[in-house]
Formats: C-alpha cells, sequence, structure tokens
C-alpha cells in the first residue's frame, strides 16, 4: 500500500494481505472522502467491491478506538438485502477479531429486539427506509441517533427517484438535526447521470458538496443474443419458443438465472422448462408473489448448490449476491439498459471476470431493443431516471411520525423538511395545507373526530390529540400500498375469475375487453369487483397480466435510429432485415424524429397503426383518447391493440386526417376527464390515502382487506370530489396518475412529435411494420398462431403481387418474409 494512502488498522490490512488482496482506488477513495468529512457517491460495477468500500471507513474507525452506540446506519431497498449484508459483514468482522456489533432490523424483526435496539443498539445498524422512518418517530430517536457518524444507502438508484427516496431524504433530514456531524455513502452499480444522486444526497442544493467516486469499469461483459433456430418471431413477448435452448443453457452451466419481466412470465417459463426436463435438473422459480418461506426456501436451495437454474423477476434484481451463477438469461426484451446490466451482474460476481448473458428477444421489435441495449452497454450509456418533486402523502406521513416524537415548531419543522432534496423547492404555503390535513384531515372532513389527529398548544407548538393516533400511525406507515385484484363476475353472482386492478382502473362501463375467452361489456365496478356481462360485440381493449415494465426512452430513441441507419442494419440477422427492407419498400421506415402513421384496410376494418416507441402505458392512454375521439368524430370505431412499439386502432370507417385525433391542444382537458372517468384517479387516491394517514390498513389484531380499503377510500374519495376538489391528497393522486400510470410527459412528447413530424402512408394493404401489433388483435380466441400465419400469408402475397416483373419485363419472385 502506498504510504501516501490512509493507513489502515494492522487487523484489516492483514486481512486483506491473508487473502493477498489490495485495497482498490475507489475503496481508497471513499476512506478519503470519510476522514476529510465529505459526503460520498460511490458508483462501481456490481463484484467489484463496492459493499466493502462504502462499509471500510466505519471498520477502520470503529477498530480504531472503541465506541459505545449506534455508529453506522446502513439503509437498503430490500430486506433481503440487509439480511445479506448482516452475513456477509459478519464473516470478515470474525475473521478480523474487529469488536463490532451488526444487527438487522425489518419488519421481520421481532418485537423484543426492536426495544432492547433502542437502548442498546449495536455498532452497525442495517434496515430500510420505512423502519428507519418508524424508528425516528419514537421520542426516545435523539438518543438513539447521537452517537451517529456514518449513513450508507445502497442501491440508491432503485428508489431514491421514488416515493421511498422522498421518505428517506425526510428522514435524513431529521438525522442531520440529531447528529449533524454524520456523514452520508450511497452506493450503486449503475447510474447513468450521477447528479441527480448526488443532489439528492446532499445536504446544498447544487450538489456539488457529495464526492463522486468512480470504481473501474467491469470486464466488458459476454452477452449474446439467442435465436433458437435462427427465428425470431413475429409477435409475442414470452421467448418461451426458446425453451430448448433455454435448458440446454441450463446443463451446460454451474447456475443459470432466467430473469423474466412479470410473475406470469416467470411462472409459464417454469412450466415450459419442467415439461422438457427430461434429466430432472432442480430448477427453481422466485418471485414477489410467493410467500416469504418459498423465498427463502429458494435462496437457501441457491446458496447451498442444490440449484440447477432460478427462474426469477425484479425480485431478484437487487440484494443477495450468488458467486456460482455462471450465467444469466433475459427472458424478452430489457426494457432498460440500467436494469439488464444489473441483471447480468448477477453472473461471474467479478469485476475481473465477464458477466456472461443470454438475451432471449420475444419477437422482432424486442430484437431492436435487445441489439440496442448491447449497444448502449458497449459504450457505456446508461438510462437515466425521471426526478419530480417530493409526494405530497410521502410529507404527510412524515409529519405525524414527527408529531409522535416530539412536539414540534412548524416554522422549524419547516426550515427542516426544506433540507430534504425533493423538497427543497416546496411552498411554505403547501407545507401549511399539508399541515392542517394531517390536523383534521382536510375542511371537509375535520367534522370527523377519527380526522383530528394534530392540536396546536398555547406553547405553539403542534402535537398529537390522543396516545391511539401514534399507535395508529406506528401500525400502518409504509410507502409500499400491495394493489389488489379485481374479481370478474356476472350480474347473478358468477365469477370468472380476477385480472389486476390496474387494468381494472382502465375501463369504464360500457367497455368491451376479452377475458377468459369470452367479449365482456363492463356494467358497474363496486368495491372490489367488475361486474360484466357477454356481448356480441368484438372487444375493443385487450386484457393484460401482470406488472409491465416500461421502455426507458433512451432504449425507444435508440430503436428509432436503428430503424432508420441502413449501415447499421447490417448487423441484424437475415429475416430481420427481410422484415425492414419489406417495409421501406412497400410503406417507409420512420427518420428517428419521425412520427410514422399507417392507415389501411384488412378484414373488412379500416385500421390505424402509429408507430411511435414511446411504451406501452403511453399507447394505451393515447388508444383510450384516440377512440373517445373517433366516436365523436362517428367514425365508428371497435377497438385497439398497444405495444412498447406501436398503437393499432381499427374501426368501420377510414381515417383521412389523422392529424386531428392526435391533435395535442385539447389532451389535457380529455385527459384529465378520462383519468377521473375511468377510475384511474380512485386507484391513485387509494394509495395516497393510505401513505398519507387517511386510511388505516391495520388496527390491533386485525388487517382490513383490500376490499374494506377500498370501500374506506372511496367513500372518502367522493365527499372531497364534492366538497373540497382542491383537497392536497386529491392533487397528490393526480400527480400520481398522471406520471405512474398514463405518462403524461411520454404522451406528450408524442403528441407534439405528431404536430411537427407526422408522416402518413395510407395503404392499400398490412404493412410490415403494423404486424406485431395486429397480430394481437383476438388472438385469445385464434388458436395455433392462425391470426399471425394469415397476416404473413396475407403480405406475402402482396410482395409477390407487386413484385411482378423487373425493368427488363421478365418475372421476378420476391424473398418470402421468414416465419
Amino acid at each position: 500500500m502506498s504510504a501516501s494512502l490512509p493507513r489502515l488498522p494492522a487487523a484489516i490490512q492483514n486481512w486483506f494481505a491473508a487473502r493477498d488482496w489490495e485495497v482498490r482506488p475507489h475503496q481508497q477513495a471513499m476512506l478519503e472522502a470519510d476522514r476529510a468529512g465529505q459526503d460520498a457517491l460511490l458508483v462501481s460495477a456490481t463484484g467489484s467491491g463496492k459493499t466493502l468500500a462504502g462499509f471500510l471507513p466505519s471498520l477502520v474507525e470503529l477498530t480504531d478506538a472503541p465506541f459505545e452506540g449506534l455508529h453506522t446506519l446502513y439503509v437498503s431497498p430490500l430486506k433481503a438485502l440487509t439480511n445479506d449484508i448482516e452475513r456477509n459483514l459478519a464473516a470478515p468482522i470474525a475473521e478480523m477479531g474487529l469488536p463490532v456489533t451488526v444487527e438487522t432490523r425489518t419488519g421481520d424483526t421481532g418485537s423484543a429486539v426492536k426495544a432492547r435496539q433502542r437502548v442498546k443498539p449495536p455498532h452497525i445498524l442495517l434496515t430500510t427506509p420505512e423502519s428507519l422512518s418508524l424508528l425516528l418517530s419514537h421520542p426516545d430517536a435523539p438518543y438513539l441517533f447521537a452517537s451517529l457518524r456514518r449513513v450508507i444507502v445502497d442501491e440508491v438508484h432503485a428508489f431514491a427517484h421514488g416515493k421511498r427516496g422522498d421518505l428517506l431524504a425526510l428522514s435524513l433530514a431529521r438525522l442531520a438535526m440529531i447528529a449533524p456531524g454524520h456523514r452520508r455513502a450511497a452506493l450503486s452499480a449503475t447510474i447513468g447521470d450521477p447528479l441527480p444522486y448526488r443532489t439528492w444526497l446532499s445536504r446544498s442544493r447544487e450538489g456539488d458538496d457529495v464526492a463522486l467516486v468512480r470504481g473501474r469499469d467491469m470486464a466488458q461483459p459476454d452477452i449474446h443474443i439467442l435465436m433458437p433456430e435462427g427465428r425470431v418471431p413475429w409477435s409475442g413477448h414470452s421467448a418461451r419458443h426458446a425453451a430448448a435452448d433455454v435448458y440446454q443453457a441450463i446443463s451446460d452451466h454451474r447456475l443459470t438465472l432466467i430473469f423474466c419481466n412479470t410473475r406470469g412470465l416467470a411462472e409459464l417459463t417454469l412450466q415450459a422448462l419442467w415439461a422438457i426436463n427430461a434429466d430432472n435438473l432442480p430448477i427453481g422459480i422466485f418471485h414477489g408473489s410467493l410467500s416469504l418461506e418459498v423465498r427463502q426456501r429458494a435462496e437457501a436451495a441457491i446458496a447451498e448448490g442444490r440449484l440447477r437454474a432460478l427462474v426469477c423477476t425484479s425480485a431478484l434484481d437487487l440484494g443477495v449476491d450468488w458467486g456460482d451463477v455462471d450465467l444469466v438469461i433475459q427472458m424478452g426484451a430489457p426494457k432498460g439498459t440500467a436494469r439488464l446490466l444489473q441483471r447480468i451482474g448477477r453472473s461471474n460476481h467479478s469485476t475481473d471476470t465477464p458477466s456472461k448473458a443470454y438475451l432471449i428477444p420475444g419477437n422482432r421489435f424486442e430484437y431492436l431493443e435487445a441489439r440496442a441495449a448491447l449497444d448502449s452497454i458497449a459504450e457505456g450509456v446508461l438510462d437515466t431516471e425521471y426526478w419530480r418533486p417530493g409526494a405530497l402523502d410521502v410529507l404527510a406521513q412524515h409529519i405525524m411520525g414527527m408529531a409522535c416524537a416530539a412536539p414540534f415548531d412548524a416554522d422549524a419543522l419547516f426550515a427542516e423538511i426544506t433540507g430534504a432534496a425533493p423538497y427543497r423547492a416546496l411552498p411554505r404555503a403547501e407545507f401549511d395545507r399539508i399541515l392542517h390535513f394531517v390536523r383534521d384531515g382536510g375542511y371537509a372532513l375535520s367534522a370527523y373526530d377519527k380526522f383530528q389527529r394534530l392540536r396546536l398548544g398555547a406553547d405553539g407548538l403542534w402535537r398529537v390529540s390522543h396516545p391511539r393516533f401514534i399507535g395508529q400511525h406506528r401500525m400502518n406507515a409504509g410507502i409500499i400500498v400491495e394493489a389488489p385484484m379485481l374479481t370478474v363476475r356476472f350480474r347473478n353472482g358468477r365469477a370468472l375469475g380476477q385480472l389486476e386492478e390496474g387494468f381494472g382502473a382502465t375501463l369504464s362501463p360500457g367497455d368491451r375487453f376479452r377475458f377468459s375467452g369470452l367479449d365482456l361489456e363492463v356494467e358497474a365496478i363496486t368495491d372490489m369487483d367488475l361486474i360484466v356481462r357477454a356481448t356480441r360485440k368484438s372487444a375493443m381493449i385487450p386484457s393484460y397480466s401482470g406488472t409491465r415494465m416500461a421502455l426507458s426512452t433512451s432504449l425507444s430513441d435508440r430503436v428509432r435510429k436503428l430503424l432508420h441507419d441502413p449501415a447499421e442494419q447490417t448487423r441484424l440477422p437475415e429475416e430481420v432485415r427481410e422484415w425492414l427492407a419489406a417495409q421501406a419498400r412497400f410503406s417507409r421506415l420512420p427518420a428517428p424524429n419521425e412520427l410514422l402513421v399507417e392507415s389501411f384496410p384488412h378484414e373488412g376494418l379500416h385500421h390505424l397503426v402509429i408507430h411511435s416507441f414511446e411504451g406501452w402505458n403511453a399507447h394505451q392512454s393515447l388508444g383510450m383518447l384516440v377512440t373517445q375521439r373517433m366516436e365523436q368524430a362517428g367514425l365508428d370505431p371497435v377497438g385497439f391493440v398497444a405495444n412498447d412499439y406501436s398503437l393499432a386502432l381499427y374501426g368501420l370507417k377510414p381515417v383521412a386526417d389523422p392529424g386531428a385525433l392526435l391533435d395535442a391542444r385539447v389532451m389535457d382537458e380529455e385527459l384529465r376527464h378520462w383519468v377521473a372517468r375511468s377510475y384511474l384517479l380512485k386507484r391513485a387516491f387509494r394509495e395516497v390515502a393510505v401513505i398519507g394517514g387517511l386510511v388505516e390498513r391495520q388496527h390491533p389484531g386485525k388487517r382490513k382487506t383490500g376490499k374494506q380499503v377500498t370501500f374506506s377510500t372511496d367513500l372518502i374519495y367522493d365527499v372531497l370530489q364534492r366538497h373540497e376538489p382542491d383537497h392536497v391528497l386529491l392533487r397528490a393522486a393526480w400527480a400520481d396518475a398522471s406520471t405512474k400510470l398514463v405518462e403524461v410527459g411520454r404522451l406528450t412528447r408524442l403528441l407534439e412529435r405528431a404536430r411537427a413530424t407526422m408522416v402518413h402512408v395510407d395503404l392499400p394493404h398490412v404493412s410490415p411494420l403494423s404486424i406485431p401489433a395486429l397480430v394481437m388483435i383476438g388472438r385469445e380466441s385464434i388458436a395455433g398462431g392462425a391470426a399471425e400465419e394469415a397476416l404473413i400469408a396475407e403480405l406475402e402475397a402482396v410482395i409477390a403481387d407487386q413484385a411482378g416483373v423487373d425493368e427488363t419485363g421478365q418475372a421476378t419472385s420476391a424473398s418470402p418474409i421468414s416465419t
């Protein structure tokens, strides 16, 4: 070790030497920043010793001098990650013989341990944002945190820009008041733009007081796009056509993680693999819908070497590091470069050994997306996150928590809160409105005793009005609100099954959708039931299952460039090149800045396909709006389908002027009307009402059902809409609905592009680019891919017919479109 570098205690130095390790430059830089009293953001590849770099300053300080009380607070977005870190810290601490104690505190920690920790805390406490917030709601929080020297925030990219990040930022602001001298460190392997994260961690507005430390680059990952039998399907997202190749890859490797983008796909993939598991290889599954016990069994089986493969979802994007993983497979498109890199990093967990991964696109657009993701990784370009102001419902929860801890002065609390990055621009008037909401629920609810949570004392301090509200807060505080399911049933009570409430939230009475092989019309949405009747009219809206990951804006832009650049297309497989060449010949390939809109007749209906590449959420929202506009214009729409790349609408009359349907000038008014009418706003309100403390999920010894929570929030929603439409939680609900559920930003971008660069091509036939969307129409009722085969046959007939003769008058034969 260079003499110019800070000294390490002998015990730690000897531990490194015994393993023939050296302190890496980024680990040393974190030590130097800490010793200079500077906060730091570390961006370093998975397997580079990032976690050790975060804890090394704490271990050095705790080894140098005896210490009493809580020294270091580690905050992770996952309970499983805190348990993993505890195991990984315990071994080296024991091997070094350090006098350091480490414990976890999460929702799974026993009440006796939690009580003891507040009196006699460990040196290092590993926790989550929610558990930290609850700790700070106790009157003894100043005693517990007075000795705090360091805070480590792990996997900061996963949550800093969301509501859990808002909650943690508020907690950090409170810790800055209790222990102003503590240093902060944030860790991540996949951050595209570090500045917003430095600002989030910072105690200043600019973020330049936070040191940026970068680890050395990881070995370039070994990533291949896998095409079973050289084939890329026209449509679909599952990549289950590759089951045999995936099974062979599992056989050829020690341990394979198979990532799927939805829980439903994970179940289907596991089923497909076991159907061909002739060697009876141990293949398991891991996703968020499984019980804690099942997930822990899967983790144990992996750790003990009893599994050859694990099919999993984003639940394993972060956390448990298994050194034996030597292959990662991504089923379907990655949707984001940072997410893909995080998943790939689970393989060969070291910067010196390349991670190995296979990407298996589910269709031809997904092949382009996979290629764009690989190019981004090769160039070191990662997705950037959308940052918005701090959520008002989270702020309300925090204010109540601070009141539970001790009476407070409103001016002092406002100053403290605006020290948290998400709330630095919070106007005082908005803070006062939130405070008054916490006090009594707001004007429309103030007559009810159950909402009278705070009162202002003669001493000018705000305090909790009754002890029962303290228990109520601690029992219900948290940011994660589980979304319930809707039961689809006929008026006579017969149930057909369940679908995601998120999809049901977009429906209104009269809408038609396909479910369980039937065309159904919505009659009403009551509590958690979707009341339907069978209809002979075709479904306008397809049903989808599972949580959808949004296609990132950066990948969307790269796919558009890939479509338009002939030089780039030489890297594509032959059948994808044929597909794009046919599109260029019989319609056009959109330029990167263009919005291509195609119209054509097909099977007795007139189709309008908008190729915007703005993601499913934006397309679904646009489909709802454009369908309404088509109805108003007398165009008799029948329905629409959407994927991440295109929106296809179809009706009884042709659309001569698509520009009028895509006019952005009236979008805001129409969008607000549709969101309110479609139950999206009620859905968003349920979440903010729970987070803001307006509705309790739990009472002593009893937990409300999702139906009961929905009933309570719907009643309050209706009251506020009638009597206080500008209530802070209604505004918070609109902010959530417009960003998360509707993606107003991308929808606005799409419509602005339509106004400036839309190119409308009126065709006599289906276009190659439109097939992946069109085969989604009615696919539930057509077995064996008949719709896809019919469309391809139609397109090949068009190609053969239009190929006709060449310039010399000789008959030509067109190359068929590969299927």
